[in-house]
């Protein structure tokens, strides 16, 4: 009995491929060293600007007072529900100015995701960012080239990589806490 061949890859489907190769690099490129080129900060200030943060459900912009410069620097992020909790992460890790900044503000930020509003994000342990991250990746179509796990992966994967990208849980701001 003949053993069942795979089919060859047809002329259309390496294109695919390679399409898919060049997608990913020309996604990373926008992000060298883990700061958005001319190109990256373009397509942030169209998504800033129009109604996206508004309406998607994923979309989110957040707004944090920069640790040098003290201007308000305007990110466009992912934002996922978990357990009913929102939840975002950086997909460039601790790199990333705006994990920095978040860090140096201890977590005073505005956010933008349906209206805007003032926010306090609390940063997850490590020990519970795993499903949270699995999940960012599922919706996070952008982001899975700059992280270095597949979005497929077993959740125990995702646990040996979670220290390499902070995770921050949305919660609303309190002017009591401000205040104290």
């Amino acid at each position: 009995m003949p053993t069942p061949r795979t089919p060859p890859l047809r002329r259309y489907d390496l294109l695919m491929w390679r399409n898919r190769a060049s997608r990913a690099e020309e996604k990373r490129a926008r992000y060298a060293g883990g700061h958005p080129s001319d190109a990256a900060k373009a397509i942030h200030r169209r998504f800033e600007s129009g109604p996206l943060p508004r309406l998607l459900p994923i979309a989110a912009v957040l707004d944090v007072v920069g640790r040098v410069s003290g201007t308000t620097i305007h990110v466009p992020l992912v934002i996922v529900r978990y357990r009913r909790g929102w939840y975002l992460v950086s997909m460039l890790g601790d790199r990333a100015n705006w994990v920095r900044n978040v860090r140096a503000t201890h977590g005073e930020a505005v956010l933008t995701h349906g209206r805007r509003r003032p926010v306090h994000l609390v940063e997850v342990p490590v020990t519970q960012r795993a499903p949270i991250i699995k999940r960012y990746l599922f919706f996070a179509l952008g982001a899975r080239p700059h992280m270095a796990i597949d979005w497929r992966a077993p959740l125990a994967d995702f646990a040996s990589v979670a220290a390499g990208y902070p995770v921050f849980r949305v919660d609303a701001h309190r002017l009591a806490d401000r205040r104290s």
